[in-house]
């Protein structure tokens, strides 16, 4: 038992530490503590769109308009994560957008800079994140917040699934060889519908029933277009890496709120 209790512990500062700029020490990192940090992600994406809500409905009591409610719920996460999953999705865009050999497309992602693939990948991922936050916080302060929290823990569920057995790392180092091929499958299974239904149930508390069909539907499809990015770059560049992590979280959060927009 006690064992377990280390693990877990580690797990979720190896989750906190990695994934947020919360003041957490990643104390293990050897494969065991990778698997058990990647099966906590969703719980540091909740936390994070907890406070994405948190930070839309404050503007919002404080006599806001929807659309800076949702810029806050936007920021909020790209602030408590430093940007670390926007800059990969930008990397990520560049590498795959560059089309040069495996190889050179990976430079083209280690590179400081951000080239126009990335520049206009990130552009039009905000734009449609605060779209349809804007969308859902015009029809109350409760869709927003329940979209805003949602979408995160399906952007980190995407992390949980990307890290599952079977999936190669690109480079020998870095956070992706880190965690690649960490999680067994049948766990990601797991944690993919446990997560799914609480999303749901979640929702359905706070909104109705309708609502809860709604957001485990938006949870599984978010799912599902991360899931082409991940095999995408798998093909195109051997395996995963951190910048890949990036850009299949921000894909999940984004279809996950362009879902929940649709009626």
């Amino acid at each position: 038992m006690r064992a377990v209790t280390s693990l877990l512990s580690d797990g979720i500062r190896f989750a906190f530490g990695t994934l947020t700029v919360l003041p957490v020490r990643v104390t293990r990192w050897d494969r065991e503590a990778a698997r058990a940090g990647m099966l906590c992600a969703p719980l540091a994406g909740l936390v994070v769109g907890l406070c994405a809500a948190a930070a839309g409905g404050v503007l919002l009591l404080l006599g806001s308009g929807p659309l800076l409610a949702a810029v806050a719920s936007t920021a909020a996460p790209a602030v408590l994560t430093r940007g670390l999953h926007l800059d990969g999705l930008a990397d990520t865009a560049d590498g795959l957008g560059s089309g040069k050999p495996a190889g050179e497309a990976l430079r083209v992602m280690k590179q400081s800079d951000i080239g126009p693939f990335g520049v206009i990948t990130l552009l039009f991922v905000l734009l449609a994140q605060v779209a349809s936050l804007f969308e859902l916080y015009a029809a109350g302060w409760a869709h927003g917040a329940a979209g805003a929290a949602v979408s995160a823990v399906a952007g980190r569920l995407a992390l949980t699934l990307a890290s599952r057995a079977g999936v190669p790392p690109a480079r020998p180092e870095g956070l992706g060889a880190a965690v690649a091929g960490t999680v067994p499958v049948h766990t990601a299974t797991a944690a993919t519908l446990l997560l799914s239904a609480a999303c749901a149930g979640a929702a359905g508390a706070l909104l109705g029933p309708y609502a809860a069909l709604h957001h485990a539907v938006a949870v599984l499809l978010a799912l599902a277009a991360s899931h082409l990015l991940l095999r995408h770059c798998v093909r195109r560049f051997g395996g995963v890496t951190g910048d890949v992590f990036g850009g299949v979280a921000e894909t999940a959060v984004t279809a996950a709120l362009m879902v929940l927009v649709l009626k």
